[in-house]
């Protein structure tokens, strides 16, 4: 996504100077890319040179891709070399990786951008628009459920996803995405969490549960019997130049079998936060749905607000990956058809259905606005769309407190989680900070 904006709409906010990343050939495949946009080739390495390439070339910001367990060194580096960085979500997993975080953004003075790109979404835009105009009053509560179908929330578990060393578990991984939602819809900080869940459809031990009988380690070999929850990478185009060729660099499997032994990760998981103002939220998770989607309402003092989003109304096949992100094209659905509704009603009121603008691309166009502001810099959001570093911990914190809780069982206070940083602090003024710096 990253390359194709800085070699194509967003060309003019800078050259794409190097790439770095451990397998060779993905490099490779990415340089062959930017090469064909018209952009002059870049520069090629391994992490370890990221500092002395940062510093010989005069790099000004960073993106970070890579898996969530490196990113706070990534940020740590990068800051330390000279550079901003703008990383993908989550900003860390743990409160080592926070505590890093904050120690360098205290001590360089250079910024962090997260991009989430779901705030950007017009869905999620109009939920938040609801919220803060006062229309259902002061926030009471939420409740939030995500559902991932077994297409997109099978692919968790086949990838290094699925070591909870390597993501944080989807608590941090993917929920984060939906923390920070809600703490943006509601302008709220989360202060208190108690989490229940466990890994209850995929891995081994379900598998020998179910009777599913003797599996393949990976879903790329040749048979008629093709098993739904087995991905062949060769049925698709660009994974298959990615991963399956390259694979003999690094050993990295794309393909991996999501009832296989050495999953740590969770599949189901219900959360309970509390909010500094008073709120409550009721969370859940579930990663092997015959849909996708998601139902969030909110309560207030005047009345609710209710968003329903069926990214998928079901699955028919195995083809498709990461579908959330891609457009569901012909399949009919008459039970469950692909829609988005927002829902307003107040005490003594009727129920009134909002718009929502959709511009087409990828999460209802907001992956193309995310990249406008990433590249082009914000222009004045009354919405606070764009996220900084304090955003980021902000919606981890959720994630590592309810990773603590399934550990010990209890309810997890914030606070006690010592990640460095109040992050009770004026959310306002942190808006505008993020706002101006970008």
């Amino acid at each position: 996504m990253y390359v194709g904006a800085l070699t194509g709409e967003h060309a003019n906010a800078g050259d794409l100077v190097a790439l770095f990343d451990v397998n060779p050939g993905r490099l490779a495949l990415h340089a062959d890319a930017v090469e064909k946009a018209g952009a002059p080739r870049p520069l090629l390495s391994g992490p370890d040179d990221l500092e002395r390439v940062i510093r010989e070339q005069n790099i000004d910001r960073v993106i970070v891709t890579s898996p969530d367990r490196t990113h706070a060194e990534m940020i740590v580096r990068a800051h330390a070399a000279g550079a901003d960085v703008v990383v993908e979500k989550p900003l860390t997993i743990d409160v080592t990786g926070a505590r890093s975080i904050v120690d360098s953004v205290q001590t360089t003075g250079r910024d962090v951008v997260v991009t989430f790109n779901y705030r950007y979404s017009p869905r999620n835009t109009a939920l938040k628009e609801v919220v803060a105009s006062g229309r259902i009053g002061e926030v009471t509560s939420v409740h939030f459920e995500w559902v991932l179908d077994t297409n997109h929330g099978a692919d968790y578990f086949r990838r290094w996803h699925s070591d909870k060393a390597n993501s944080g578990g989807l608590l941090i991984h993917k929920a984060s995405h939906h923390f920070d939602l809600v703490n943006w819809w509601i302008d709220d900080v989360p202060t208190r969490v108690f989490a229940s869940g466990g890994l209850r459809f995929y891995g081994a031990e379900q598998a020998r549960r179910r009777g599913l009988g003797d599996r393949p380690e990976r879903g790329t070999v040749d048979g008629s019997d093709r098993d739904p929850f087995l991905l062949d990478l060769r049925t698709d185009p660009d994974l298959e130049a990615l991963y399956l060729d390259n694979e003999h660099f690094d050993g990295y499997r794309r393909d991996q079998d999501v009832f296989r032994d050495g999953i740590t990760i969770e599949d189901n998981l219900s959360l309970v936060v509390d909010y500094e103002k008073g709120a409550s939220m009721s969370y859940s998770l579930n990663a092997h749905s015959p849909w996708e989607g998601y139902v969030v309402s909110i309560n207030g003092t005047k009345g609710r607000a209710e968003l329903t989003v069926v990214e998928r109304g079901s699955v028919l096949d195995a083809d498709a990956i990461d579908p959330s992100a891609r457009p569901e094209g012909d399949r009919a659905e008459s039970v469950r058809p692909q829609r988005e509704r927002l829902v307003v009603q107040n005490h003594w009121g009727v129920a009134e259905e909002i718009p929502i603008p959709n511009d087409g691309g990828a999460h209802g166009g907001g992956d193309a606005l995310l990249l406008r502001d990433v590249f082009d810099g914000p222009e004045d959001d009354p919405l606070g769309r764009p996220a900084g570093w304090l955003d980021g911990l902000r919606s981890v914190a959720v994630g590592i407190a309810g990773n603590e809780s399934l550990r010990t069982g209890q309810a997890v206070r914030v606070e006690d989680l010592g990640l460095g940083v109040d992050l009770t602090k004026s959310l306002a003024a942190d808006r505008v900070a993020v706002t101006e710096k970008a």
